[in-house]
């Protein structure tokens, strides 16, 4: 249980450390200047994105859609809950300061970009024939061509 769990805990946190130290970055030097705010808003989605993109890339090698997708999925969802309940705190709001707007807009930046980047990072894996199935399908070929034809007697 834990090996599997550890992974998907350890990844959550990860994502939400990006959203802290775009948070601090935002709160210490560009306090001010809201569209440096939102172009480092932007590139912390951008880097989230790129994160599970690539962890969608590796874990695709390693094992089936249906396996690894479910930890992602549960992945995505405790790191927003810690972005968007817990983030705010770091730099002196609570969640709805900015109004139910900006929440949802979060939410929905969140969300879009995680999933654009495992798909972008599956789809690539895909393209190039690493994934899990293909390889797969590529080793039970091998070993039905390396096999000698039977002969059938009439």
């Amino acid at each position: 249980m834990r090996q599997r769990w550890l992974p998907v805990g350890v990844l959550a946190v990860a994502l939400f450390a990006v959203n802290v130290v775009a948070r601090l970055i935002t709160r210490f030097a560009f306090d001010t200047d809201s569209e440096v705010q939102d172009r480092l808003s932007l590139a912390m989605f951008a880097v989230i994105a790129v994160v599970l993109g690539s962890v969608a890339f590796v874990w695709g090698r390693r094992s089936p859609v249906d396996r690894w997708s479910g930890d992602l999925a549960a992945t995505v969802l405790a790191a927003l809950v810690l972005t968007i309940f817990v983030g705010p705190f770091v730099s002196g709001d609570h969640a709805f300061s900015n109004g139910a707007g900006a929440f949802f807009s979060q939410v929905w930046l969140y969300l879009g970009f995680s999933l654009g980047g495992i798909v972008i990072g599956y789809l690539l894996l895909t393209a190039l024939g690493w994934d899990y199935r293909s390889q797969s399908l590529k080793r039970y070929a091998e070993t039905k061509l390396s096999k000698p034809r039977r002969v059938v007697r009439r």
